[in-house]
């Protein structure tokens, strides 16, 4: 299976194969912040099995574990479409809305609960 995620103006785009290694619903404060909503959504894969296009600028943070996040967004809309934590070297996350069809990734898991807005209420796999 092959699968299309891009940036709002489509100067970004991604093409992955296969299927994600899991799907996480993060409620950190940070993803809050990123997203500008209630929660983030990340879509793991085996970097071996992404291919990027198309020029992107990379922020670096500090992520609660300690260790550091890469997020990589378009220079021309600024949207966020793939990051690289540290502690996952193998893996790479892409923003659930960024892909073109998205109906059929579904979280898997939900992280840092503590942070969950109290009217967040998700039905997981």
């Amino acid at each position: 299976m092959k699968r299309v995620a891009t940036c709002s103006c489509g100067r970004l785009s991604m093409a992955i194969h296969g299927e994600p290694t899991k799907i996480s619903a993060c409620h950190c404060q940070a993803c809050q912040r990123r997203t500008g909503s209630a929660f983030g959504v990340a879509v793991f894969y085996k970097k071996d099995r992404v291919e990027t296009s198309g020029a992107s600028t990379s922020y670096v943070r500090a992520g609660d574990s300690g260790r550091s996040i890469e997020f990589r967004f378009c220079p021309a809309c600024g949207s966020t479409v793939f990051w690289m934590p540290e502690f996952r070297v193998d893996l790479v996350a892409i923003a659930l809305g960024c892909f073109v069809e998205s109906r059929s990734l579904v979280p898997t898991q939900s992280v840092y609960e503590q942070s969950r807005l109290p009217w967040v209420s998700l039905d997981l796999l």
